[in-house]
């Protein structure tokens, strides 16, 4: 392959971005180079997100965005996978579609559109790939440990688009996190559709003895595990996080809803009362929680919705984001009789949050006096204040916490503050 300009546009989540760093990787590897100017590409990859209709739309938009260069366009990734045979119709703007696991055929797509031909490849090929640049911070990396998923949740579109659980060799898993903290990252983060099932497939889950290990690597450094189902967590998982002083002590756990029969509906695994328990459990053991919400879901009566409003009120999470019940059409939810009007998902939606702001200006204030270690991330764009976050706080999806120093600090590097403000969702300090 001659010598091309690449320019890639990445949507989606932490997983999705995984899937550019690799694909990055395999170019960095070729004839191809990267730039940041899509007018000066000769190919343009949109690394796409299809999992529910916002982020369908978004992927759609931003296709027709691109499309205005003149450039050969190719199109990656979970719209890909679940749309190929669709989209070649309806965008003929596009040259190639990959899917989630054809990554490694990249190489053959930009030959193929660069002599004119359209390519598809939405087959399963790709293995446990090994080529990689991050596209995070230096100091921030994530790590998948598992892709696809067994659950089979009714509202979910997942296992369509990535298929069944299949768990990374963790050699492989323990090998990748080595070389990126010898490359200076400062902070892992594990993630699967469930980190939980980890290793199932191979046998009994073995996301402890993951964590153990890679927390001896990451010694000096932060350790975080994102996406942990709540029927999964474990005393052994609990037990191998507290373990650790360098394994944060947050858990990102998606409850859905609150109510036993919307809950059955979903073919959710977990009830009310159990739902409880670990969440209580949790912060018992000091951990920080976040979960995710669905509104709207197919037959949501006010009562149900009463019930999740009551629960959060209750089990006052951390951190909590809601989504707008989405009708992803392969999906047993997709054909559910009482579907719920988009005004009534917009309104319970705003009431949720509305919420949840309250506890969480409530929560950050309770953290005002206290000193807690904190990673730094670099400077606010818009402020020039220094930003950071404390093990409380994910990345790109928590609040952050401001740093008022007239030091350059590095980022990667951690500091002890002392907070002094708090806001909605992020908090203010000075070095202590």
């Amino acid at each position: 392959m001659d010598r091309v300009l690449i320019y890639v546009v990445s949507l989606g989540c932490a997983k999705n971005r995984i899937d550019t760093e690799h694909m990055l990787g395999l170019l960095a590897n070729s004839n191809a180079a990267v730039t940041d100017e899509p007018d000066e590409a000769d190919v343009i990859i949109i690394n796409t997100c299809g999992f529910i209709g916002d982020a369908k739309e978004e992927s759609i938009d931003t296709i027709l965005e691109m499309s205005i260069y003149d450039a050969k366009l190719i199109v990656t990734g979970c719209l890909s996978q679940r749309y190929a045979g669709e989209l070649e119709d309806e965008l003929p703007e596009v040259d190639a579609f990959l899917g989630v696991s054809s990554y490694s055929k990249i190489d053959e797509a930009i030959s193929a559109v660069l002599s004119d031909k359209k390519y598809i490849c939405i087959d399963r090929v790709d293995e446990d790939l090994v080529d990689r640049v991050l596209t995070t911070p230096s100091h921030l990396a994530y790590v998948r440990i598992a892709d696809g998923c067994n659950n089979r949740c009714s509202y979910c579109a997942i296992p369509q688009i990535r298929g069944d659980l299949k768990s990374r060799p963790k050699a492989s898993i323990l090998k990748e996190i080595t070389d990126l903290r010898d490359g200076g990252v400062s902070e892992v983060v594990l993630i699967a559709q469930d980190t939980t099932k980890y290793g199932s497939d191979f046998g009994d889950p073995m996301l402890p003895e993951l964590i153990d290990e890679a927390a001896q690597i990451m010694k000096d450094g932060w350790l975080r595990v994102l996406y942990c189902y709540p029927e999964g967590i474990t005393d052994e998982i609990i037990d191998a996080i507290k373990m650790h002083d360098n394994v944060c002590n947050y858990m990102d756990i998606p409850m859905q809803h609150f109510s036993d029969d919307v809950l059955k509906r979903m073919s959710r695994r977990h009830t009310q009362s159990s739902s409880k328990k670990i969440v209580r459990k949790l912060h018992a053991a000091g951990f920080a929680l976040r979960t995710s919400l669905i509104v709207g879901f197919p037959g949501e009566t006010k009562v149900d919705f009463d019930i999740m409003m009551k629960c959060v009120q209750e089990l006052r999470f951390e951190r909590l984001g809601v989504f707008r019940f989405s009708s992803e059409e392969g999906t047993p939810a997709h054909d559910m009789t009482n579907q719920i009007s988009q005004e009534t998902k917009v309104e319970r939606y705003q009431k949720v949050m509305a919420l949840q702001e309250g506890i969480s200006q409530q929560l950050c204030e309770s953290k005002i006096g206290s000193i807690v270690r904190v990673i730094v991330d670099g400077v606010d764009e818009d402020t020039g204040i220094t930003i950071g976050r404390t093990m409380d706080q994910a990345p790109q999806i928590d609040g952050i916490t401001y740093i008022s120093t007239k030091e350059a600090l590095t980022p990667g590097t951690f500091v002890d503050v002392k907070i002094s403000k708090a806001y909605e969702y992020d908090l203010l300090g000075e070095i202590e």
